[in-house]
């Protein structure tokens, strides 16, 4: 029963998080408006279009676009880490405490909870730190570039070029992730349910071994993008004025 409902539920989240990366575009979308303005008001120059010709603002949304694949790729690493230092924790108290496996003693959960409960918070900071320094760094280098070669407000172009590069590639991944994860996790139910074999079968085996990719994917780094979007828009807006 329960396992009908997981599924039922993976479904509704899927479509869930489908606003909810539809809001986070919305938001994004009238941030990067707010941010041409900006960048209007203090520049004292009309900023209304930004022109992907210009092999630097080019390059800014490359950037852009390959922070996203970078950020995913480092938020699902980091699942990976923690969940293979939970199980050394699990071998750990097996072999030291054997009356757990005859349920004559109790394991330590505390201690798991407290692993996954830091790494969390640890294994965050530099996929954190890569949202916050990268439009600022790309900004400033790319102002001093401008500065040399005669191009003004070089660098609030190429960081609005990023900014939306990153906005739509990351829009797709997320929906990507989140609806690929969620499929995952259900195709291994249905193959438990005796399809293709039931459990134990070649395809149950794949099924777990996708089910194992999609964790990190539907639930850490297709809603971390979410996030990260209305980071690198809000990042952009509130330093615009250094980039000029």
């Amino acid at each position: 029963i329960t396992d009908l409902l997981d599924a039922v539920g993976n479904t509704t989240k899927a479509a869930t998080k489908g606003f909810a990366i539809g809001s986070a575009a919305l938001a994004s979308f009238l941030l990067f408006s707010a941010y041409m303005d900006e960048v209007s008001a203090f520049a004292s120059v009309s900023f209304k279009e930004v022109d992907i010709a210009i092999p630097e603002v080019f390059v800014g949304g490359l950037l852009g676009s390959m922070l996203i694949f970078l950020f995913s790729a480092w938020a699902c690493a980091a699942v990976g880490r923690t969940a293979q230092e939970v199980v050394n924790e699990v071998r750990r108290q097996f072999i030291e405490r054997p009356g757990i496996m005859e349920y004559k003693e109790k394991p330590d959960y505390s201690r798991c909870v407290a692993i996954v409960a830091s790494a969390a918070l640890r294994e965050m900071i530099k996929p954190g730190a890569l949202a916050i320094a990268s439009p600022i760094v790309v900004g400033l280098v790319f102002r001093i570039l401008g500065y040399y070669t005669g191009q003004p407000l070089l660098g609030a172009k190429v960081v609005a070029s990023m900014l939306m590069f990153a906005t739509v590639c990351g829009i797709l991944m997320a929906l990507f992730l989140n609806t690929a994860g969620g499929a995952w996790d259900n195709a291994k139910k249905y193959i438990e349910t005796g399809a293709l074999g039931g459990k134990g079968s070649e395809a149950h085996k794949a099924a777990v071994t996708g089910d194992t990719v999609g964790d990190p994917f539907k639930d850490t780094a297709g809603p971390s993008i979410h996030v990260l979007i209305k980071m690198l828009a809000t990042i952009t807006l509130v330093m615009a004025p250094v980039f000029l």
